[in-house]
């Protein structure tokens, strides 16, 4: 009597065929329904890990697990491409090169003494931008420390001594340069980098990084970015149009602070000056600071 074929795909069976797909099950190694190819995981389930479901940016962003193809581009743009502009201008500055001549065309061009840009360039004062730097370190901490952040002292240090690092190395590079004065103070000297400059620009700036992260929303956030810029070029303005400083003398020093804030910046992002605000302030619907 000839036996019945047994069908092939039934557990236990020893079939001389090639394995076949039984309906409702997935082999683990076969691609998802719209061909993604991720093995051990079908097309319609989420991913498992958060960053699955986060692609990075084309440019890469703080947070991001190395290596982000945007870091070096990022980097250099905003820590090599000012060191070298600092660099050039005070090579030109000390060898009295044709950079200066250009200079002086464009402060004979700009200066136009007047009550606006007196208070300009006084927004650039210790006795004002400082101040408000203050204002800005203690809400923080306090914020920081009302939530039970650890270590919540650490920013607001760390922009304290980017202040003070500020007539460090302001005015050593003054004596070195010992540039002349401007049209309205020829008499002058030591005015390259210009201080004011300096000061309000790593004042305000770091103000505007240690609130960045508690404001909720990417409209305040943006705003706060645009006024800081407007009020720095306030300054620069306000001294060139006063005949206080060349206009190589504000430049130079937006590349020093650009260096100096950047610097700021990625010590800020840096899990370990906000480990425990990320959790407490993401609860409490504000923005996560780590981020």
């Amino acid at each position: 009597m000839r036996d019945t074929p047994r069908p092939q795909g039934t557990v236990g069976d020893i079939r001389t065929g090639p394995p076949q797909l039984r309906p409702g099950r997935a082999l683990a190694h076969t691609n998802g329904a719209s061909g993604s190819g991720s093995p051990h995981r079908s097309d319609s389930r989420p991913p498992q890990t958060p960053r699955g479901g986060r692609p990075s940016d084309p440019d890469g962003h703080l947070g991001t697990t190395p290596p982000v193809p945007g870091w070096p581009t990022s980097l250099f743009l905003l820590l090599g491409l000012p060191a070298l502009l600092f660099a050039l201008s005070t090579w030109q500055v000390v060898i009295d090169g044709p950079l200066l001549a250009a200079d002086a065309r464009v402060s004979r061009a700009l200066v136009h003494p007047d009550r606006f840009s007196g208070l300009l360039a006084d927004l650039g004062s210790v006795q004002v931008a400082v101040p408000v730097l203050a204002v800005v370190l203690v809400y923080v901490a306090v914020r920081a420390r009302g939530i039970g952040t650890d270590r919540w002292w650490l920013p607001a240090t760390a922009a304290v001594l980017l202040m003070a690092l500020v007539p460090v190395l302001v005015i050593p590079l003054k004596e070195l340069t010992d540039r002349p004065g401007a049209p309205v103070v020829p008499l002058a000297t030591g005015l390259y980098p210009s201080g004011h400059t300096a000061t309000a620009a790593v004042a305000y700036g770091a103000a505007t990084l240690l609130l960045f992260p508690w404001l909720r929303s990417a409209y305040a956030r943006r705003e706060l970015v645009i006024g800081c810029a407007v009020v720095n070029a306030g300054v620069g303005l306000g001294l060139v149009r006063q005949g206080y400083h060349w206009p190589l003398d504000v430049v130079a020093s937006w590349c020093l602070c650009a260096v100096l804030l950047t610097s700021l910046w990625l010590f800020l992002a840096k899990p370990r000056a906000w480990p425990r605000a990320d959790r407490t302030v993401g609860r409490r619907g504000d923005r996560n600071p780590s981020a």
